[in-house]
């Protein structure tokens, strides 16, 4: 596990000119639902094509961009096989869709030999693997993807972030992005939407002071409504000061549909922990939620794999299957040894995205570090 901490336990090239015109379009698995259920609700709770818009990561991608772990200070002896982890999902992405790999200029080379000629390396510092949550969320506005600056801060200064907290600006700056900004402190995995504007998101990751100190949650709902355009927001609990994340939304659930969300189940047997008490409290909150279209939500549980049965090992490893990326043309989700548990996570995200491919991904190593596939991959909109 990383030697300065774990995401489990405190005690543990952008192409140019084309980054200017993204838009976006829903995916194909989307096809044939009622138009009225899926028109963009604007700002003001009307229908209409709205003045900003948070994408669903289903939508269009222009390409997939990853980061390629730097830090030893961070990963100690596991650099190598996370590595190898990052250089595989990488090529398991890239076999379907663009995939640009951000990484210390001095490592470029060795980065590139190690993901192929398929993904493109450019040369931007980086401290880790998280591209979820260091670079911008980007939002469509007037045409045009515009991206906002969540200030990372290393996790409430958990993490060192010398080069990382300056990704989302100099991504943005480098290939003429306007930045939107913000006072709020946040990561991308914090959130999660339909692209219809909901938006859900665990408190325990935001409205915290080693965030956003003296903010409410009000405040903080009405920021991230204004950034990203979205009109209603789903709070789950989550869990503060048990992972470095503090908890972040992606491991917990994710929509799978408009009106549709997957959440996390623990394997039968497994004793109750702060864990699965989030999944219990994020369940009792979607039994009165409704989304932004005033639709009530489909819960749909993924259990995760027998604890006996999976390759992995280490106090910080996450066996959720929550943390799947929905790329163009695949779906790709961490294969954890559990062949049983494997392919009902695989059967389930194929009812959704019966368009995809389902791609599973060993990760032990990456998953052995509290993150996975989604906290390793970061989506920007395509135009059309």
């Amino acid at each position: 596990m990383p030697t300065d901490m774990s995401r489990r336990t405190l005690v543990r090239s952008l192409a140019g000119a084309g980054v200017l015109a993204f838009g976006l379009t829903a995916c194909n698995d989307l096809d044939g639902l009622d138009p009225e259920a899926t028109a963009l609700p604007t700002q003001s709770g009307g229908t209409g094509s709205g003045p900003r818009r948070f994408g669903a990561e289903w939508d269009k991608h222009l390409r997939t961009v990853m980061s390629w772990p730097a830090s030893e200070t961070v990963w100690g002896d596991q650099l190598p096989d996370v590595r190898r982890d990052v250089a595989g999902l990488a090529q398991a992405i890239s076999a379907r869709e663009p995939v640009v790999m951000m990484a210390r200029p001095e490592q470029k080379d060795a980065a590139q030999k190690a993901c192929g000629s398929a993904v493109e390396v450019v040369p931007i510092a980086v401290d880790d693997l998280w591209a979820r949550d260091t670079l911008p969320v980007f939002v469509e506005e007037g045409g045009k993807v515009k991206g906002v600056d969540f200030n990372f801060n290393g996790w409430g200064g958990k993490q060192q972030r010398g080069n990382d907290a300056k990704v989302a600006r100099t991504v943005l700056a480098k290939y003429g992005v306007e930045r939107i900004e913000t006072r709020l402190v946040a990561e991308g995995g914090s959130f999660e939407t339909d692209g219809l504007g909901t938006l859900m998101v665990t408190e325990s990751s935001v409205v915290n002071d080693n965030r956003n100190p003296g903010m409410s949650r009000d405040q903080v709902e009405a920021e991230l409504k204004r950034v990203l355009g979205v009109t209603k927001v789903i709070w789950l609990a989550g869990v503060k000061g048990k992972d470095i994340t503090d908890a972040h939304v992606d491991c917990l659930t994710r929509f799978a549909a408009p009106g549709v969300v997957l959440l996390d189940q623990a394997f039968p047997g497994t004793p109750a922990d702060v864990w699965s008490r989030s999944a219990d409290q994020a369940r009792s909150v979607f039994k009165t939620a409704t989304d932004a279209r005033g639709r009530k939500l489909e819960v749909v549980e993924l259990q995760q794999p027998d604890p006996d049965k999976i390759t992995g090992r280490g106090d910080a490893f996450v066996s959720s299957y929550m943390n799947f990326y929905i790329g163009d043309k695949g779906v790709y989700l961490p294969k954890f040894g559990d062949a049983r548990a494997d392919d009902r996570a695989q059967q389930i995200l194929k009812q959704y995205f019966p368009t995809r491919e389902i791609v599973p991904v060993k990760i032990d190593a990456i998953a052995a570090g509290g993150g996975g596939i989604h906290c390793a991959t970061h989506d920007i909109p395509a135009l059309g």
